[in-house]
């Protein structure tokens, strides 16, 4: 598993893109790697399994939770995995499978405080809100932590303020763009892979426009360019609905 993955980063890294996250299979197969690692790989696995999954509620996500769950209640371990760095893991996934084990871990006086810590970023509980106000009523003061910082919004209150002011690089498109400049329709089968399919926005040269391989590949060499500013990029087209669009697919796959 580990050498087809290696391989599949050397690939995606010819095309000039990221690597895809590791899909439900491949996160079983992490699984068990983590609970016997092969020597010298422990901050590859460690690697794969905090940065790799998809969060949410992608099925890798739940094997991912279901595994790290498993170690807080002590039926399974891992050498590399302590109950509160599996608490510290399931804090990052931002909601779905992993709210339920971080509820659970109210509970235990060894991880609780973990857990609240963790609850407290997070907001896509849904329903499991109830479970933790139920506990708070109950008499569990780490529950009522969670509760009271909900609801005193330190999510929000604790995040850095935003800046008065920001300086980005602006990659100006020159005549009218529409959607089909910045998602091919030939390109459709690349869709559901979304870096790779970046790759094809702006393929056809233009004025201000240099296509890295006309036809195929957009002007990724001129965007690296233009983040050697060192600032944000950002870009502008004549249809105000695609200016956060397009930049938002700047930022995330073109950095």
């Amino acid at each position: 598993m580990l050498e087809a993955y290696r391989k599949h980063v050397e690939e995606r890294a010819e095309l000039g893109t990221v690597p895809l996250p590791l899909n439900e299979k491949q996160v079983v197969e992490l699984v068990e790697l983590l609970k016997t690692p092969p020597t010298g790989e422990d901050a590859f696995l460690m690697n794969l399994l905090e940065n790799r999954i998809p969060a949410g509620v992608d099925q890798a996500a739940y094997v991912k939770a279901a595994f790290l769950a498993a170690i807080l209640k002590g039926e399974t371990s891992s050498p590399l995995i302590s109950k509160q760095k599996a608490v510290q893991i399931l804090g990052t996934m931002q909601g779905g499978y992993n709210v339920q084990p971080l509820v659970a871990a109210l509970d235990d006086a060894e991880v609780a405080q973990d857990a609240a810590e963790a609850l407290k970023k997070t907001l896509l509980v849904f329903d499991a809100f109830n479970d933790v106000t139920e506990k708070a009523e109950a008499g569990n003061t780490i529950a009522k932590e969670v509760v009271q910082s909900w609801a005193d919004a330190e999510w929000f209150l604790n995040r850095p303020e935003v800046p008065k002011k920001t300086t980005y690089t602006t990659f100006k498109v020159t005549g009218e763009t529409n959607t089909d400049d910045l998602s091919p329709a030939q390109d459709a089968w690349s869709r559901p892979d979304i870096p790779l399919h970046s790759l094809a926005m702006h393929k056809n040269s233009r004025d201000g426009i240099n296509a890295d391989e006309e036809g195929v590949v957009g002007p990724m060499k001129q965007i690296e360019e233009l983040k050697e500013k060192g600032h944000p990029l950002a870009t502008w087209v004549t249809s105000l609905v695609l200016v956060l669009a397009v930049s938002l697919q700047l930022t995330q796959y073109c950095g």
